[in-house]
């Protein structure tokens, strides 16, 4: 889960949020004037804001209105050199060319939900304080809500187990089932209630029981995996030659699909069980260094607990011409792309 810890800003200024590893990101992107980045995760905005303070100009992307919104002031300070746009950036590359901008330097993405949207109990993204089950970035389409009281049991399950990685997944979807048609679910804590009751709390785990059944649904409601391995694609067709990409993730799933996409694309082998083994022959990205991923340093997870899970990885994009975009190289799970079916209210 995307997390990000506050800062004060400086002679007294307004708190800041800084994004996890925003040192480890910066060393991996090498931004200076004149060079040209997607942030395609938007946020609150602190690898935007670090890149325009490098001098280098920002596509910055969020498909959330409340955190294009919040850029504005951003935008005011930097009108020459941020361009702030609502939508996906599984799209980054049609973004960045509507911006009028062609060979990137740099994409950075900080994958899954940002601490401001936690934050709102009104986004029903936490149970930390009860609010509508929502968990919507875009605030568009169906929500949390709408899955969990219409989709068949099957799909719950499925969806839970797969995506939430979570093993009493059969019996949390069919405490569900039985519960919503007695009466249907509408805040987080009621669902939340729930699955602490039908699969008990480990007072030894540091995580509350429905933590990874919330997981789930935000990432199936929000099609991120999908996104996440469009936006991989997207980036190797926008990035010149020694333009370089930098990922943070936040769970196992997440870092599997970069882990394994960049597998492929550095000429290695990529396989999984959703996916059969492929072997690319033109390598579109390398490892700069020896070391393919990086976590938080100790510091850091001390003054901000939630970086203690976040990975990055980095490459530099080669010459090669960009792939075909073949989603199962990422091992993406077969539930993250089936359409959301929902029966009768």
């Amino acid at each position: 889960m995307a997390a990000r810890k506050a800062e004060t800003g400086v002679s007294g200024g307004p708190a800041r949020h800084v994004p996890v590893m925003l040192d480890e990101v910066l060393s991996a992107l090498r931004p200076g004037p004149g060079q040209t980045f997607i942030d395609g995760t938007f946020g609150s905005g602190g690898y935007s804001r670090a890149l325009l303070q490098a001098g280098a100009g920002v596509v910055a992307i969020d498909r959330d209105p409340g955190a294009i919104e919040a850029g504005a002031a951003l935008a005011e300070q930097y009108p020459q050199t941020l361009q702030l746009i609502e939508g996906e950036f599984g799209d980054l590359d049609r973004h960045a060319s509507e911006a009028g901008c062609r060979d990137i330097d740099g994409v950075t993405l900080d994958v899954g939900v940002s601490s401001m949207q936690i934050d709102q109990a009104e986004r029903g993204f936490s149970f930390q304080a009860d609010g509508p089950l929502d968990m919507r970035m875009s605030a568009r389409g169906p929500s949390a809500a709408d899955l969990v009281n219409r989709a068949p049991v099957g799909d719950l399950s499925r969806i839970i187990g797969i995506l939430g990685e979570e093993r009493q997944a059969g019996r949390i979807a069919r405490a569900i089932e039985a519960r919503r048609r007695a009466q249907p679910f509408a805040g987080t804590l009621e669902l939340a209630e729930l699955v602490e009751k039908t699969i008990g709390r480990n007072p030894q785990a540091r995580i509350h029981p429905a933590t990874r059944t919330f997981q789930a649904l935000r990432v199936f409601i929000n099609r991120e995996l999908e996104q996440l391995a469009r936006a991989l694609f997207a980036a190797e067709r926008v990035l010149r030659e020694g333009g370089r990409l930098a990922v943070v993730t936040f769970h196992s799933l997440e870092d599997r699909i970069v882990k394994r996409f960049l597998a492929a694309r550095t000429g290695g082998r990529s396989g999984s069980r959703h996916a059969p083994e492929t072997v690319r022959e033109q390598a579109t990205f390398a490892h700069p260094g020896r070391r393919t991923v990086i976590k938080a340093g100790p510091d850091e997870i001390a003054a901000n607990p939630r970086a203690r899970s976040a990975k990055l990885r980095h490459a530099v994009r080669t010459g090669a011409a960009a792939g075909s975009q073949d989603l199962t190289i990422t091992g993406i799970p077969a539930i993250a792309l089936v359409p959301m079916k929902l029966g009768r209210a």
